[in-house]
This record gives C-alpha cells, sequence and structure tokens, in this order.
C-alpha cells in the first residue's frame, strides 16, 4: 500500500486527503497576521499550515524577470517581490512553530537556501519542495540528508527530472516521498489544471502517494481540489489566505477560510461515497452475498442412493446450499436420503 507518514497523519490510499494551507507570505512580515492565519487554517480543517523560508539575496538574481500575471502582481522582478516579503528570521519561525503546536496543527515552511534547511529542522517533521528546485541537487542533497520525509512539488518538469529528483532524495538518505502533481503558473487557467496527471503519476511511481499542488483560481465550489481528491490525489496543497481580494504576492489565487471548509466537507463526503482501494464484501452485501447468489437445486425427485448427473440439477437463489462453483465435484456423488424437487442441495445430502 502506497503511504507517508507526516508528522502523527499516516496518509495512504484509503484516507481522507491530507490538507496544507500554504501561508507562504501571505502574511505580510506580520507575525500577528501569521499567528491569525495559522488560527483560520486550524478552524478551517487543515491538516498543515505552510510558510515559505528565503531570502531575496539567495533566491534570486537582482535581474531576474517575473512569471506571473502581472495583472495581479505589479512586480516584474523576482527579486524585488521576494524582498519585500523575506523579513521574517529564525525567532518568528521558532514562534510559529510553538503556536502551531499550540493550536495541534502541522507546522512546515519550504526552505528555498542552504541555511533554512539548518535551522527548520528541529520544527518540522517533514519537508515540502518546491517545483523550481526540483533540479536544485545541493538542496536536495541537504534536505534529504535530515533524513525526514519529503513532499516534492513537480510543476514545470518532466518524467526524467522527477526520476533524478527522487534518486538524489533516496541516496543521501530519504525513506518516504510523495510527489505533488502541480502546474507552474500563477494563476493555473482550469483547462491548464491536468488532473489526468496524478493518474500518471501513480502509474510512474506505483508505491509513492500522490498529491496537488493548485494554483487556480478558488471557485466557491473548491471543484477542482475536490476532483482531484477522486482522481488519486491524497495530499492537497492550496495557498491560504485571509482576504482573497488582497492584490499582489499570492493573495489572489488563494483560498479562505469558506472555501477551506468547502473543501474538507466535500472531501468528506467523498471519502465515504469513495470507500476503501480494495474489493471484499461489505457488511451492507453480506445478505445480498447470501440470498441474491444460486445453490444446487434438485429438478426432481431424487430417491436414496441415486447418483447425481446434471439432468437432475438446477441453479437457484438463494445461495444457502451448495454452491454452482462445486457443480462438477457433485455430479456422480451419492445421495444419503430421499430429496423432494426443488430441494437445496446441502453437503449433508450427500455420500462423499
Amino acid at each position: 500500500m502506497r503511504k507517508i507518514l507526516l508528522g502523527k497523519t499516516e496518509v495512504n490510499q484509503d484516507t481522507m486527503p491530507y490538507i496544507i494551507a500554504e501561508v507562504g507570505v501571505n502574511h505580510e512580515n506580520s507575525i500577528d497576521k501569521a499567528f491569525e492565519l495559522i488560527s483560520l487554517a486550524k478552524k478551517g480543517g487543515a491538516n498543515a499550515v505552510k510558510f515559505q523560508t528565503y531570502k531575496a539575496e539567495k533566491i534570486a538574481s537582482v535581474n531576474s524577470p517575473s512569471y506571473w500575471d502581472l495583472n495581479e502582481v505589479p512586480t516584474n522582478s523576482q527579486f524585488k517581490l521576494f524582498k519585500k516579503y523575506d523579513h521574517f528570521e529564525e525567532n518568528e519561525y521558532i514562534k510559529l512553530a510553538n503556536y502551531a503546536q499550540k493550536l495541534d496543527i502541522e507546522f512546515i515552511s519550504t526552505p528555498f537556501d542552504l541555511e533554512a534547511v539548518d535551522f527548520l529542522n528541529p520544527l518540522m517533521n517533514f519537508y515540502k519542495i518546491a517545483s523550481a528546485d526540483i533540479t536544485n541537487y545541493p538542496l536536495l542533497k541537504k534536505i534529504a540528508s535530515k533524513k525526514k520525509p519529503v513532499i516534492l512539488s513537480t510543476g514545470a518538469s518532466n518524467i526524467e527530472e522527477i526520476n533524478n529528483a527522487c534518486d538524489i532524495l533516496y541516496k543521501n538518505g530519504v525513506k518516504e516521498i510523495s510527489l505533488l502533481h502541480c502546474i507552474l503558473n500563477y494563476p493555473t487557467k482550469d483547462e491548464d489544471a491536468n488532473l489526468n496527471m496524478i493518474q500518471f503519476l501513480q502509474d510512474m511511481f506505483p508505491k509513492l502517494i500522490i498529491g496537488l499542488s493548485d494554483h487556480t483560481y478558488p471557485k466557491n465550489d473548491m471543484n477542482i481540489c475536490a476532483m482531484s481528491y477522486v482522481a488519486g490525489a491524497r495530499i492537497i496543497e492550496k495557498h491560504f489566505t485571509y482576504d482573497k481580494s488582497l492584490k499582489d504576492n499570492d493573495h489572489f489565487h488563494s483560498m479562505d477560510i469558506t472555501d477551506l471548509k468547502i473543501l474538507k466537507n466535500r472531501c468528506h463526503e467523498l471519502y465515504k461515497i469513495m470507500g476503501k482501494y480494495e474489493r471484499d464484501i461489505l457488511e451492507s452485501e453480506k445478505i445480498s452475498n447470501q440470498n441474491a447468489r444460486r445453490s444446487l437445486v434438485t429438478k426432481k425427485t431424487i430417491n436414496k442412493g441415486q447418483k447425481i448427473d446434471e439432468n437432475m440439477i438446477i441453479c437457484k437463489r438463494p445461495g444457502t446450499g451448495i454452491s454452482p462453483i462445486y457443480l462438477d465435484q457433485v455430479i456422480g456423488l451419492e445421495i444419503n436420503k430421499d430429496l423432494k424437487e426443488d430441494h437445496i442441495l446441502q453437503w449433508s445430502d450427500i455420500i462423499k
């Protein structure tokens, strides 16, 4: 069975989706807003709340161009945008982790540099790696050295890059990996969501839990994220804000607490409908299993001592007698008592 342990929660193919509320830097350098977002994520039903830990000087060159919708985020330089929201230091992340622990919600923050990997390590039970760092082998090796479970987003990558990243992680100490299908557009158009990639990743990595990191605009029904669960996603990561109407950064494609509650409720309904990843007889089916199946039934009177032939037997409901699967074994056996027509044949009626 595919599974991964995320803190205290085992995620497998039979579980509800593990929902990560991705605050990122939607706290806008305010520790109080960050605390509020942790609280909102907990109230909305998220399993984990996630931040991003970076310094502009370590993540982007001064001349790095944008890759987002400039109508939503009117900053055309990665460096300028990252510089705007990189004010938290190690002490702030310690406070956030402690507050999340107090509220009993898992704390994680994506590290974007080697130093962040180190100081975040004691604060987190697992790591999340951003899509853009799937080829950042020094960062992958550093994270892998901590020997904790890893969730790896796969946006804007090909299968060879995903394979290589997993190999790097495994060879350097990671034992559990989950891959998130992701489209690296901010925002992602609905028609680009490509949820079939979830099944593709399941086929290519049959031992791994597959999830979704979503960047589409949140709709009132949270349909894309909910559909991803039906498609096989068992981890759902979605940006999270206290106000979707805010411009700049990731607010515009984030879900809020109302969206989060809708997603949680929809996934709970789908969880009940979808059931287990196996084929077995349900408790509710047992009466059908007995009464709707067939037994070997006499077509006419059979006298004691007669041997059974095919002309004496018909297969009829209920299935409380000898099953038709044993017909070949029953043919030629001797009856030990007189049997009337339409008698449901039992093994006790036969001399073996």
